[in-house]
């Protein structure tokens, strides 16, 4: 056990100091670029704030939900690291860190007595230096799982170590295969007040046995994600790298308060589906600060699958996603969709930088999805070979069983894209909407799309709204004269 002044030691790390330094390139050359192309074309751009979102406190003296402004950060949002009234190693309750040894019990072992202190002044699970292999576990409430220094939670090759647990009622059925899915690696449902945090230590999947599986086509149930935390709120993931999740890599789903920030999370380029953080069904969520390489989208918002999700209606909503950089080559930078047919609004997208990615930001959907997509703020974007810089797309053509709707289209309207800059794009724009479903009130500003070939032309198809110095030119859909009363960042 730690003697107290320990404990007291390990409870002052101040939340300010946990988004240290973590992989990504250097912005100084995309900035002498934004510089340059300001001077060129006399762009006016400008840094919005966010939009006021309604959240609670993490750790103050109420529950009752509060008005908040972020103007760049969430870091003030939770303040400092709550002070737990017990903090123990797994150490403390026999793990071993060498890499081989199981220690799944004995993480299950240790969160199940630390469960006695949820309502007794919480407690903390210390992860030290080490290699600690393990299979799944789930989390408690009132708890911060913390990763020292060189910690590293391996996740189990035994397949029967990932349980198979009931599908997502807004999804019907496994994401993959039919019936249930395998669970998460670190797991929590109907939690409250919940860290997940470190000193840079890591979370690594061991993806590639769950790869082989789906790509020789021998995967009997949905593969799991390496983290999932359903029905909570009140949630910080923070100052950790995670590596090589089987599937999603970190999904909040029916969640609301959810801080993830200061994340690295790593996969290769060619893993499937290995989105980084797939909000789902969530509200009230900030995702800022982050480096994600993926075999799929960086971030995507969700919300539930065809009739299913119709049924549950459960929207995301109030989500920021601010300061993620990196690369997919597959997928795209922030997708909104596809799986998104309990409805998403309120959603902003600020100073997103990708390279060597199919898509910059894309929105996703198509019949039998339903639901609605509305009030996207998408700002202050830097993009380097990225084939499509804008899409909107349609022709999913995936559907969780034959009693989907075909007359179940979506609602898209009001996305507003301003101030981006994209260089040696092979693609202009694709927006694709939906006949007898158009896209409405597509508002873009302040956009250059650089290096396109001449022959480049934007591709627009039931879409409809108002543009202005937008370059090359947009398709007539877009392109209107004047000014629109409801085509505004403010």
């Amino acid at each position: 056990m730690q003697s107290e002044e320990k404990i007291m030691e390990s409870e002052k790390l101040n939340l300010h100091a946990l988004v240290g330094k973590f992989r990504k390139p250097s912005w100084a050359p995309f900035l002498l670029l934004l510089l340059t192309l300001a001077i060129i074309i006399s762009l006016q751009i400008k840094t919005k704030s966010a939009y006021p979102i309604r959240v609670s406190p993490f750790y103050g003296s109420s529950e009752s939900d509060q008005w908040f402004v972020y103007p760049e950060t969430c870091s003030g949002f939770s303040g400092k690291l709550p002070r737990r009234k017990v903090v123990l190693s797994i150490k403390d309750f026999g793990g071993v860190g060498d890499g081989k040894t199981s220690n799944t019990e004995t993480f299950r072992r240790a969160v199940r007595y630390m469960q006695g202190f949820a309502d007794r002044g919480g407690s903390q699970l210390n992860v030290p230096a080490g290699t600690w292999l393990t299979g799944s576990f789930n989390l408690t409430s009132n708890f911060t799982l913390f990763l020292e220094k060189d910690a590293v939670i391996l996740g189990s090759q035994e397949t029967d170590e990932w349980p198979i647990i009931e599908p997502l009622p807004s999804y019907g059925r496994g994401r993959e295969r039919l019936g249930g899915r395998h669970i998460s690696l670190i797991h929590g449902d109907g939690l409250t007040n919940v860290v997940i945090t470190g000193q840079n230590g890591t979370i690594d999947g061991q993806g590639k046995m769950w790869w082989d599986l789906w790509w020789n086509r021998t995967l009997q149930h949905t593969r799991g994600h390496l983290l999932e935390l359903k029905n909570s709120h009140n949630i910080l993931i923070s100052n950790l790298t995670f590596r090589d999740s089987p599937f999603w890599t970190i999904h909040p789903v029916y969640c609301r308060n959810v801080i993830i920030r200061g994340m690295t999370i790593l996969a290769p380029l060619n893993a499937p589906n290995t989105d980084g953080i797939d909000p789902d069904s969530c509200t009230n969520v900030c995702i800022e600060d982050c480096y994600i390489e993926s075999g799929d989208d960086l971030v995507a918002v969700k919300s539930g699958w065809d009739q299913y999700g119709i049924a549950m209606a459960r929207p995301s909503s109030n989500i920021i996603v601010r300061r993620v950089s990196g690369t997919t080559p597959t997928c795209s930078g922030v997708g909104i969709g596809s799986e998104m047919s309990g409805g998403i609004f309120n959603i902003t997208i600020d100073h997103l930088h990708v390279w060597n990615s199919a898509a910059g930001v894309r929105i996703k959907t198509d019949k039998g999805r339903g639901g609605y997509i509305a009030n996207i703020k998408i700002s202050n974007i830097t993009m380097d070979r990225v084939k499509v810089p804008i899409r909107f797309s349609r022709g999913s053509n995936d559907h969780p069983d034959d009693r989907w709707d075909p007359k179940a289209v979506p609602k898209v309207k009001g996305i507003y894209i301003t101030n981006v800059v994209s260089v040696n794009s092979t693609k202009a724009p694709v927006l694709q909407g939906i006949k007898d479903a158009q896209f409405e009130e597509i508002c873009m500003k302040n956009i250059s799309l650089l290096g396109l070939a001449a022959s480049a032309t934007w591709q627009c198809e039931f879409v409809s709204g108002f543009t202005s110095q937008v370059f090359p030119s947009p398709c007539p859909q877009l392109h209107k004269n004047g000014t629109s009363s409801w085509c505004s960042f403010s």
